[in-house]
């Protein structure tokens, strides 16, 4: 499960910059999670309980945030939902592997105090 790594990192950033701003807590972090990314938010919620325990993000909540995948279209200028890589456009019918959207893993917010 690359998820607890994943969120193991995440937390160390979050808990670096609290304390970088000099702040004893970190109270929510939220995260951008793409469709396409390979992580399962069910498993960073699972996680995220996990590696806070003992942390200043102790009590802390997780928001994620779900970025649908989005291909864009060159033939017609136009983009479109898709479900995985390569995806035919559904205004001319032609296939598509520009995704715009849908890999994203970022930490977008950590609320610290």
């Amino acid at each position: 499960m690359h998820e607890v790594a994943i969120m193991t990192e995440a937390l160390r950033m979050a808990v670096d910059a609290a304390k970088s701003a000099g702040a004893s807590r970190v109270s929510k972090l939220r995260l951008r999670i793409g469709s396409l990314s390979g992580v399962v938010p069910d498993s960073m919620r699972f996680a995220f309980d996990v590696v806070c325990h003992g942390t200043l993000a102790d009590g802390a909540t997780l928001e994620i945030e779900a970025i649908s995948a989005a291909c864009w279209c060159m033939t017609c200028q136009t983009e479109f939902e898709c479900v995985d890589f390569f995806n035919e456009c559904p205004r001319c019918h032609n296939v598509s592997g520009e995704l715009r959207h849908g890999r994203e893993l970022e930490i977008a917010d950590v609320e610290i105090s």
